[in-house]
Parts: C-alpha cells; sequence; structure tokens
C-alpha cells in the first residue's frame, strides 16, 4: 500500500501546470490609443511645420543660385538676360550671343519646391532685375508659406 500514494504523487509532478493565458483587456488598449493619438497630435503639427519652413529656405537657395548665375551671365555677356530670353539663357546658348560662356547652370532652370517656375523680369522694379517665387499657392501676394519669395 505504500506504492499507492508514491505513485500518485509521480503522476502529479510529471504533468506541466498550465497558467492561464493572458492578454491585454480592452480598457488597456484605449489607452494606450489615447496616449499614441494625443503624441500623434502633439507632434504632427510641428513636424508638418517644419517642411514648410524648409520649403521656404530651399527657394531662398535655389533664388541666391539663380542670381549668382545671372551676375556670372552678366560679367560674360555685359548685361543680364531680357525678359523674353529669360532663366533658359543659363543653360542653352542663344543665337544671338556670340560671348556667352554658359551653361551657368549645372542642370536645368529649377523649379521651386512647389513646382511652379521661378518669375524672372529684366529690367526689375526692384533693380536691374527681379527674380522671384510666388510660393506655394502660385500667386501674386499671400501670407505666410503663400507668400512670394523674391531676390531682392
Amino acid at each position: 500500500m505504500s506504492l499507492l500514494p508514491s505513485s500518485l504523487s509521480t503522476a502529479r509532478s510529471c504533468t506541466p501546470s498550465r497558467s492561464p493565458a493572458r492578454g491585454f483587456t480592452l480598457l488597456e488598449l484605449l489607452v494606450v490609443m489615447v496616449i499614441i493619438g494625443l503624441l500623434a497630435g502633439y507632434v504632427g503639427p510641428k513636424f508638418f511645420g517644419q517642411i514648410g519652413k524648409s520649403e521656404v529656405k530651399a527657394t531662398r537657395a535655389q533664388i541666391d543660385a539663380l542670381a549668382k548665375a545671372l551676375d556670372q551671365y552678366r560679367l560674360d555677356v555685359g548685361r543680364y538676360p531680357t525678359t523674353e530670353q529669360g532663366l533658359a539663357v543659363l543653360v542653352a546658348k542663344p543665337a544671338d550671343e556670340p560671348r556667352w560662356a554658359g551653361p551657368y547652370l549645372a542642370k536645368a532652370v529649377p523649379k521651386d519646391p512647389w513646382h511652379n517656375d521661378y518669375q524672372y523680369r529684366s529690367p526689375g522694379e526692384h533693380g536691374e532685375y527681379d527674380l522671384l517665387s510666388l510660393g506655394r499657392d502660385g500667386r501674386p501676394g499671400g501670407e505666410g508659406e503663400d507668400a512670394d519669395l523674391t531676390s531682392w
């Protein structure tokens, strides 16, 4: 009879103990979702605001690069391109310019970050030429990111 209790104890110790599976409750999931939503609401506008600022900085850098190319053109030819010639003379030789020594830009004339052409006028109202981007909205005037960015 002494075998009976020892065999029972051995059988109990060999069977694996099962712990109940535990998952997340609905309340825990909702709390996490609310926290993620609050973070996105706080960080999102700041992040997208930075994108607009970087487009403005890129536009200013492109206007400066175009202005330097226009100055180099003037040194070679003796004058700035006419409004009719436009910025295209910075990359392609016009037929009537024997002193053209370009190209003055490594690539094609860039568009502004909003995919609009830069506006060029010579003679300009604010100097020997006016070079500007019409901003995000592509129309004259505006405020914020829609404001015109100019060379003067």
